[in-house]
């Protein structure tokens, strides 16, 4: 009553339950991508066909099974990640992730069999410096709402490296390699992993994690993500 609190993106006082940081109403904006997308790496098409493999694919697929996204990364989605992932609003990243689990309930081939959830992991000196994991906050979510099991110790990050939205398209292909491991490889032998990050770009990020996973003796990795770069 005294020290009222307003969205952070439209000015509107923050006064029905369960409002925090961002109203309802900027929240209900957000949309699932409906288009066409490829059936691997989960790029988005323009046209609205069904889906089907696009021509990078086609050549070579990637080390993941399959990846799926919510929407491109612009407008309301990208305001609130910004928010949740550079200013310290953890308490975003629910509200976040039951968006990811209501965009992609319909896709069968995702979430059929799933065993394990694993966030791409962050450098110990970056998680000092942000104070949370946001990809490990949305899969703490996901893994709840979807009854399945959490690893966030297993893959980790060894190598502190330059943050990839620092580099260009090229440089980001190979900033990561050989950044990660998988330690007690025996939780994910003969598994099939759900990996969660924010945004997807390049992919080099999670290529990566489903490499270093799959070589630790992962029988799938299928990758989830809010948003991906256009």
């Amino acid at each position: 009553m005294f020290f009222p609190s307003f969205c952070k993106l439209c000015n509107q006082l923050l006064d029905s339950q369960g409002e925090k940081v961002v109203c309802h109403s900027c929240f209900n904006q957000l949309r699932h991508r409906k288009s066409s997308y490829c059936l691997s790496c989960g790029r988005f098409f323009e046209t609205f066909g069904d889906p089907h493999l696009c021509y990078k694919c086609l050549r070579k697929k990637p080390e993941f099974s399959l990846h799926r996204s919510c929407d491109f990364y612009r407008g309301k989605l990208k305001d609130i990640i910004l928010l949740f992932k550079y200013h310290k609003y953890k308490v975003l990243g629910e509200a976040l992730a039951d968006y990811m689990v209501k965009s992609l309930a319909q896709d069968p081939a995702l979430w059929w069999d799933l065993e394990v959830v694993v966030p791409v992991p962050l450098h110990k000196k970056r998680i000092r410096e942000r104070g949370f994991n946001q990809s490990y906050e949305l899969a703490k979510c996901i893994a709840e709402a979807k009854g399945l099991e959490i690893l966030s110790k297993v893959l980790i990050k060894k190598n502190n490296v330059p943050p990839q939205t620092s580099l260009p398209a090229e440089q980001r292909k190979i900033n990561n390699k050989g950044a990660y491991k998988v330690y007690n490889s025996d939780r994910i032998k003969g598994r099939t992993i759900l990996l969660v990050d924010d945004v997807y770009t390049t992919g080099a990020t999670v290529k990566e994690c489903s490499l270093v996973l799959m070589k630790a003796g992962a029988k799938e990795v299928r990758v989830v993500t809010l948003a991906q770069a256009y």
